[in-house]
């Protein structure tokens, strides 16, 4: 399978794949057109690099995943439903399989390959034969209808607002139709799809018969409105449309799954972020297909609400695990951001459809941002490796991981980065839109003429990109180039973030070497109308110098600190490039940067180097400052040398700074365990959590345990005598999986070498969050052990253990 797969890639995504193919219907899209990821030819190196990981590692890689968890195996099994079969996985399986098969075919576009193509038929015919007769397609009810997974509910559509996830299965599986279709010119897949939107558009609704239903994971409202575009059937629309003016009308009412007030009554983004996300992108294209003026405001209300107030300087969206959601205005942590990778895309698609809907370069802006930060960020440059969540800080407590049983991240990445030459484009009348750079090859179509125009750029490392006219059917037209808010002392479309050096860069742009007779519209594009001819170039050059940015006050988390950006591209300090704990570093008031190419690290990165100091605590507690040289890499790159200290967020003033703590016993002791953990070095990093919720120092847990006994020991660097240990126990109740523990206890290594009880213990406690403190009988020891029985049917956790 593996074998088979690898030699595929490039291609786009979302509405830019939408070819309007079918004639027969007179419906309109979007105002401006995007480019389809059908006409657009990826050259580039830095995103060939990562179109060519996507391609050789990812994909192949979902797929040998979905043949090896059984994604498969439950589609065959609902063409032979059996009430002996055990309904397991997660209600929500069938996607990945709709998701890879989506990435894979805009791969098919570029690099065309039989065997692939054959596979995916294989696959296809797999799924079509678990599609029931009416259309419904939903393995984890059919294959075993008597009882079907336990998120399902006793019947169709009775659990979809809560945990069925049967219209998010719709949703994944139009996209990747859609795809899959404008690909290959196949119908194979799409007539799968239409036929479950038709048995959703029959039975959800408000007519007799029809039950009144909202997804409880969105993403229908978008792939339906898609759906309508492709095919011309308005149904299609009307039943996105339906999804969203429902929704807060029906059983479902939280903030969570964003029904806590009708749709267009709605001014803040809140709840799970993906979710949110993915109804903000179906709710652009209503606004957008409709015309509808109350979900414009509506939506552009949403948008001021997370630009001004909830994003972070990554691109990342969504401050807290806690419900993977949004948090307050303004509550933008930093070690515990989650910011999942599934966020991230979301963001992307929201922004690509309000710029279609309303033709400002300020969305483009967060596209930029969100694409070569907080998403990249979220796979390994060599595509085999993956992030749910990217904080912005870390201590070591965070690996990128080769796969997830919750596999939504890395199948999510797996169809968003082939689609990228999607995004490239767009047309509207008489105008070119250039909205990405990177070395490509376009065909467009202005007013039906075709017009074919190439990039040649090394972006993001340098800010020079040229254009050439390679042929011009269209006569006059109006190339409409992207000036970055960066380039024009704006590191994002609102008040959020300044840049704090006083720096002003500037751009300038050429035609056929002489100064471009143009001018700089209120929509941030330099617009240049003439009548082209072949071999036309336009040269664009953007000054790109590192910059340092300044946060909004309100963000409690980054007061007092500096983030460092250059061009595009946001960096970060991490252990390796550094010999001293990063996150004790105080950068100087005005720092001067030196800028390095370093073509043979991390598949090709540019540097920053600049001065800073060490604050620590000397042996008689006085604080010292040590000078030191701080290297700093592209964020997108960390965690790619092992784990350790990471810092976006750098202190610049006495009130943000951490020192490096004087060693305790515990810090000193080597940590071992029963099984293998996750950041045991957080154990004894002397970092304790501010209260229960705290999620902002490191913890580490024996998830997915259950029930079992297990240890974790110090051995002292010397013989000592003990009389005392604290615990904090992590407990991240009522979401995630770890709960106080049962009991524990501590014991001692003895002369002998043998386990031995502490005797005389006051009192073992287990509050979450806090210093859990018990006294004994003082014992004189090389090793101490900590015992943890752990809740029956939840696993535990620990922030720190200190001795004394």
């Amino acid at each position: 399978m593996k074998k088979l797969l690898t030699a595929t890639l490039i291609a786009s995504l979302a509405i830019p794949a939408m070819a309007k193919s079918d004639k027969k219907a007179s419906h309109h899209g979007y105002p401006i057109d995007p480019v389809p990821f059908t006409s657009v030819k990826v050259t580039d190196d830095f995103w060939g690099q990562r179109l060519k990981a996507s391609r050789e590692v990812t994909i192949p890689l979902a797929f040998s995943k979905c043949e090896e968890t059984g994604r498969y195996t439950n589609f065959v099994n609902a063409a032979h439903p059996s009430d002996t079969i055990h309904v397991g996985g997660l209600a929500f399986d069938d996607t990945d399989v709709y998701k890879t098969i989506e990435g894979a075919s805009y791969l098919l576009q570029t690099y065309p390959d039989k065997k692939l193509e054959n596979y995916i038929d294989s696959v296809l015919v797999i799924v079509a034969a678990a599609q029931e007769p009416d259309g419904y397609l939903y393995t984890s009810r059919t294959m075993n209808p008597k009882h079907p997974h336990e998120w399902a509910g006793s019947k169709r559509w009775e659990m979809v607002e809560d945990l069925s996830h049967e219209f998010y299965n719709l949703g994944h599986m139009v996209e990747g139709a859609i795809a899959h279709y404008q690909a290959t010119g196949k119908r194979n897949f799409l007539e799968i799809a239409i036929k479950y939107a038709d048995c959703v558009c029959r039975e959800i609704g408000d007519g007799p018969g029809q039950v009144a239903r909202v997804p409880g994971h969105q993403i229908a409202e978008m792939a339906l409105a898609k759906l309508y575009l492709v095919t011309g059937d308005k149904k299609y629309l009307d039943q996105a449309k339906y999804f969203l003016d429902k929704r807060g009308y029906t059983s479902r009412t939280d903030e969570y799954s964003q029904a806590h007030k009708p749709v267009v009554e709605q001014d803040e983004a809140v709840g799970h972020a993906v979710r949110a996300a993915y109804m903000y992108a179906g709710m652009a294209d209503v606004a957008a297909l409709t015309g509808d003026s109350a979900y414009i405001k509506a939506i552009d209300r949403i948008w001021d609400n997370i630009v001004g107030k909830k994003y972070y300087i990554t691109g990342g969206i969504g401050a807290t695990s806690n419900g993977e959601a949004f948090g307050k205005n303004y509550e933008l942590p930093n070690m515990s951001a989650y910011c999942e990778t599934c966020a991230a895309i979301g963001n992307v698609y929201v922004n690509h459809r309000l710029f279609l809907l309303h033709g400002d370069s300020k969305y483009y802006d967060v596209v930029e941002r969100t694409l070569y930060n907080g998403l990249i960020s979220g796979v390994a440059l060599d595509g085999g490796g993956f992030f749910y969540p990217n904080p912005l800080e870390s201590m070591g407590q965070h690996q990128r991981q080769p796969w997830f049983g919750c596999a939504c991240c890395p199948s999510n990445i797996a169809r968003f980065i082939p689609s990228l030459p999607g995004y490239v484009y767009a047309v509207n009348g008489d105008d070119v839109y250039v909205n990405l750079f990177m070395s490509n090859t376009g065909n467009l179509k202005v007013n039906g003429k075709d017009v074919v125009i190439s990039q040649q750029t090394n972006y993001p490392w340098n800010g020079n990109i040229a254009f050439t006219v390679d042929k011009n059917k269209a006569g006059n037209f109006d190339l409409k180039l992207r000036i970055p808010r960066w380039v024009q002392n704006r590191p994002v479309p609102s008040d959020l973030y300044k840049y704090s050096d006083g720096k002003r860069l500037g751009y300038t742009v050429t035609v056929n070497g002489k100064p471009a007779d143009g001018t700089l519209t209120a929509d941030g594009y330099y617009s240049i109308a003439r009548n082209w001819k072949k071999g036309d170039k336009v040269e664009l050059h953007l000054d790109m110098e590192p910059r340092t940015v300044k946060a909004d006050n309100r963000v409690e988390a980054d007061r007092g600190r500096i983030a460092v950006e250059r061009g595009p591209i946001v960096y970060c300090a991490e252990w390796p490039d550094n010999d001293f704990d990063v996150l004790s570093i105080f950068v100087n008031q005005k720092p001067q940067f030196t800028v390095t190419e370093k073509p043979e690290l991390l598949e090709g990165i540019v540097t920053l180097t600049t001065d800073g100091q060490v604050l620590s605590y000397d042996d008689k507690g006085r604080l010292a400052a040590k000078d030191v040289k701080l290297n700093l890499i592209p964020y997108y790159a960390w965690c790619h040398r092992g784990s350790g200290n990471m810092a976006v967020w750098l202190p610049q003033e006495l009130s943000a700074s951490r020192p490096v703590m004087p060693p305790t016993l515990a810090s000193q002791s080597k940590v071992t365990a029963s099984q293998k953990m996750g950041s045991l070095s957080s154990l004894n990093d002397r970092l304790v959590p501010k209260d229960e919720n705290d999620r902002s120092v490191p913890y580490t847990h024996w998830w997915p345990k259950q029930g079992t006994t297990e240890w974790i020991a110090y051995e002292l660097p010397k013989e000592e005598t003990v009389q005392s240990a604290t615990v904090y126990w992590y407990d991240d109740g009522p979401w995630g999986g770890c709960r106080v523990p049962k009991s524990w206890k501590i014991y001692y290594k003895d002369g002998s070498g043998n386990w031995q009880p502490v005797t005389g213990a006051d009192k073992y406690g287990t509050v979450k969050g806090a210093a859990n403190t018990v006294n004994f009988d003082p014992v004189k020891t090389k090793a101490m052990k900590l015992e943890v029985v752990l809740p029956d049917d939840n696993s535990a956790g620990i922030f720190e253990w200190q001795l004394d």
